[in-house]
C-alpha cells in the first residue's frame, strides 16, 4: 500500500493505529471551542486507538490521555498523516 502524505484529510478518516498531526480544526465557535479545550489544537499528534462497529464514536489518544469523538466532530479536524505510521 501506498501512501501520500499531506494531503487534506480529516480525523475521521484515520484508521485505528494510525497517527497524525493536527492541522486545523473548523466548525461553529463553541464546538471548535470544546475541541480546542480538549487538546486538539494545530501541531499536536494525534493518534486513533479504536472505533465503535457503526465507526461512530472514535477514541484517539492525544495529550497522553484517550478521548472520544463523534464522527461529526471528527469531520471538523484537519490531520496531516505523520511520515512512517
Amino acid at each position: 500500500m501506498i501512501l501520500i502524505y499531506n494531503l487534506p484529510m480529516t480525523l475521521n478518516e484515520l484508521k485505528p493505529g494510525q497517527s497524525a498531526t493536527i492541522t486545523a480544526v473548523h466548525g461553529d465557535g463553541p464546538l471548535v471551542q470544546r475541541l480546542m479545550t480538549m487538546g486538539i489544537i494545530d501541531g499536536h499528534k494525534i493518534t486513533v486507538t479504536r472505533r465503535a462497529l457503526g465507526g461512530d464514536p472514535l477514541e484517539v489518544d492525544v495529550l497522553g490521555y484517550s478521548l472520544s469523538l463523534r464522527k461529526s466532530e471528527a469531520l471538523s479536524v484537519d490531520v496531516a498523516i505523520d511520515p512512517g505510521r
